[in-house]
């Protein structure tokens, strides 16, 4: 058993070793450096994407899913650890060959909004990718547009509109068209529904999944909504500050949660029926500490309800296994 997963799988396609991403900030002048002028954003996460699955990363907003997305695929780079992707390592690949590697790894951003260029139609923007890394004739790249746009639920006239001309919902579907237009193998989905109704949120979810089964994606869905997540995903990690706490397949995960973080976090999802009283009573207190200055030991005991005293203010745990899946507690050991 490794963190791969318990599973039978067709074998990763993304896999992390000891990522780490430290962004430095702005000193006073006082030399050298300690650890307070870093964010410790993503600190030593290791795990993998099997192929054709749907992966799940959840966690409180600053806990570094985001920043995972875009380390794997490089569009920030890492201070230490490897990414492969199909056993290649990428990390410290020249540019040159980064860009080769960039129409099978593609990314759907979390705000509609703000990752379409408002200057341009519907058309340029998702035939943007064909004109870099293909040579294909205008007339070509005109038909794989259209062809997109009905595969996402657009109309083809929609080919020479603008933005600012469709919904929320509409505007997600042109930046997965967007994304998929090089039919790539892996998707970093970064909370592509956060932005939008909560009526269009399962619109964009159903055709994230059909596109999927039909294209044969491997994904990434970094999101802070848990009810998606035991929905989407096959296997889910859940982060806190910059570390992975826990990781199990989704259904063991939520029927039985180990870590007392993702405890919390699942019984405060919303009930369907709120006047029956939930079973847990796991709630959280205190806020969650600045990734500046991290607490020491465990970085969960200054909110933890379990903590065991001396050791988890002192002794950083390890994520170990525990009955097939993969817990970072001092309570089982780690």
């Amino acid at each position: 058993m490794d963190i791969n997963g318990s599973r039978k799988t067709l074998g990763p396609i993304i896999e992390i070793q000891n990522l780490k991403k430290y962004f430095p900030l702005k000193h006073s002048g006082m030399w050298p450096w300690s650890s307070m002028n870093f964010v410790k954003a993503v600190d030593g996460i290791s795990f993998s994407i099997q192929l054709k699955e749907m992966f799940g990363l959840a966690g409180e907003s600053g806990c570094g899913k985001s920043t995972v997305g875009r380390l794997i695929l490089r569009l920030i780079e890492a201070t230490s650890g490897m990414v492969f992707y199909k056993g290649k390592e990428i990390c410290s690949l020249p540019t040159s060959e980064i860009r080769g590697l960039r129409p099978k790894m593609q990314i759907v951003f979390q705000d509609p909004y703000a990752s379409l260029n408002p200057r341009r139609t519907v058309g340029d923007i998702i035939s943007d990718p064909l004109v870099v890394h293909t040579k294909l004739s205008r007339r070509e790249r005109q038909e794989k547009v259209l062809e997109m746009l009905e595969h996402v639920g657009l109309a083809k006239d929609h080919y020479y509109r603008y933005p600012h001309e469709f919904s929320g919902g509409q505007r997600q579907r042109i930046a997965i068209g967007r994304a998929l237009i090089l039919n790539p193998d892996f998707l970093v989905l970064d909370e592509p529904t956060s932005a939008l109704d909560v009526s269009v949120q399962a619109v964009i979810i159903n055709l994230i999944l059909k596109l999927k089964s039909k294209l044969n994606l491997s994904c990434l869905f970094i999101t802070h909504d848990l009810n998606l997540l035991r929905f989407l995903s096959d296997r889910l990690a859940i982060m806190y500050l910059g570390e992975i706490v826990e990781l199990a397949e989704s259904k063991e995960l939520f029927e039985d949660p180990l870590h007392p973080y993702s405890r919390a976090l699942i019984a405060s999802i919303p009930r369907p029926n709120p006047i029956k009283k939930s079973s847990s009573k796991f709630f959280l207190e205190g806020e969650i500490p600045s990734n500046i200055d991290l607490p020491s030991g465990c970085r969960f005991h200054t909110r933890c309800p379990e903590k065991l005293g001396k050791k988890c203010k002192t002794d950083p745990p390890q994520l170990i296994e525990k009955d097939g899946r993969w817990i970072r507690c001092h309570l089982y050991g780690g």
